[in-house]
């Protein structure tokens, strides 16, 4: 049998945690799998008490994780620390420079820095491994990589953060708002301290970067991608969208036309009986759409420890094996900046939800900033009167341009009527 391969795991929270465990507990396992022994070598954590559920027993520990990278005895680092820049930037950029192979489920590190990292590591034969950073315990990046490498990708979507699949299941299914849904969500464990990152859009926008680069050989252009939270969505829209055909995702979408390639993350609407809106809770689901297999779906656990931790253990397994391909789908030296869809000219659906003075005159009003922009109304719902008082009022349109839309939207905004910032959402009629 082959030597085995020597292990390094820098971070031992959650993930790193079950990942040791995970090498330690089912060594025969994986031996077979890989063809050769996955050996836990060395691990560097903060804390060197703190119980970690597997035994340390002939591992090495490093405080600096850094210099763990660059231990001679090492073959892959395993880089679960985190964050974009600081020790985990560190300590993949030190092991690339020492020859050693490396995985990672660190997404903000690839969105900002993969592009270089990847021909650091091509140009000296090395692996960088990052099935664990998109879609947890989905083998996503195989799929896009390998298993559809025979169709030209058109278009790739998903629900890329459970967090937010969470809160609008929730909202939905208790007509709870958003902030008392977020709260709950945070005492249960399924929201950071600081939900920013989830709430506003950032982890899922971090996660498509890499799915488009993946998807279409293009170098990951994160400055590229339009970025909206679920903060602005109210128990009233979800109940609305119930009433009209259709459910709330935060859907990260990556689409490539003759006008350039659209990356978008937002809130949107999508007809009840497609299939990605009937994932719910902290689940995730991914869709490509190929020249030759059509639409694929893919659907699992987006994170937590186990799934993570499972994908981790597959790259381990692929570099065992001998197994080489190009980081982003084509030697990375000749991945180019793709040219950027112009948000205006996105076509598509809209929900707007007005809050209105109830008197004469005001739909008339609003019905002609919409004409003006050629923008067709499909729908209209008011619900009772209420003369002189705010009421809402409901629009959807047919497809039309976003540029127009936002104009009139922008005129509409300004009628002494319209009592607070119109709200949209975007309408996904095609899943």
């Amino acid at each position: 049998m082959a030597e085995p391969l020597n292990i390094a795991i820098a971070g031992l929270g959650t993930v790193g945690a079950a990942t040791g465990a995970l090498l330690r507990a089912d060594t025969d396992l994986l031996t077979r799998r890989a063809g050769r022994t996955l050996a836990l070598r060395a691990v560097s954590a903060r804390d060197r008490a703190k119980p970690r559920g597997f035994a340390l027993d002939g591992v090495e520990w490093f405080d600096d994780p850094v210099a763990m990278a660059r231990a001679p005895a090492i073959d892959v680092v395993v880089e679960l620390i985190g964050g974009a820049d600081g020790a985990a930037r560190s300590v993949v950029e030190t092991a690339l420079a020492a020859g050693r192979h490396v995985v990672t489920a660190n997404k903000a590190l690839l969105a900002h820095h993969g592009n270089a990292l990847a021909r650091t590591a091509e140009a000296a034969g090395l692996v960088l491994a990052y099935e664990a950073a998109v879609a947890g315990g989905i083998p996503i990046i195989k799929a896009l990589r390998e298993g559809l490498a025979a169709n030209d990708l058109t278009r790739v979507y998903g629900i890329l953060n459970g967090t937010c699949n969470y809160i609008l299941t929730t909202m939905r299914e208790t007509g709870r708002e958003f902030a008392d849904v977020l709260a709950e969500a945070q005492k249960l464990g399924y929201a950071e301290a600081d939900p920013s990152f989830d709430v506003d859009g950032v982890d899922a926008a971090h996660k498509l970067s890499i799915l488009a680069a993946v998807a279409f050989g293009a170098a990951i252009d994160f400055e590229a991608l339009r970025i909206e939270g679920i903060r602005h969505v109210s128990a009233a829209d979800i109940a609305y969208a119930d009433e009209l055909g259709y459910r709330i995702k935060l859907l990260g979408i990556a689409h490539r036309s003759e006008i350039g390639l659209e990356q978008r993350v937002q809130p949107c609407m999508v007809p009840v009986a497609s299939p990605i809106a009937n994932v719910d809770g902290v689940f995730n689901a991914v869709v490509a759409e190929g020249s030759a297999v059509g639409m694929s779906f893919y659907q699992g656990r987006g994170a937590g420890a186990g799934p993570t931790a499972s994908a981790v253990i597959a790259d381990l397994i692929d570099i065992a094996r001998g197994h080489r391909v190009a980081t982003f789908n084509q030697p990375a030296a000749s991945l180019a900046k793709p040219k950027a869809a112009p948000s205006e000219r996105h076509r598509g659906a809209f929900y707007v939800r007005l809050m209105v003075v109830d008197r004469p005159g005001v739909i008339a009003d609003v019905a002609a900033a919409l004409r003006d922009e050629l923008v067709s109304l499909e729908s209209m719902l008011q619900r009772g009167r209420d003369p002189g008082e705010a009421v809402p009022v409901v629009l959807t349109t047919h497809e039309t341009e976003e540029g127009a839309m936002l104009r009139a939207l922008a005129r509409i905004a300004r009628l002494d009527a319209v009592l607070e910032p119109p709200r949209v959402i975007r309408i996904i009629e095609a899943l």
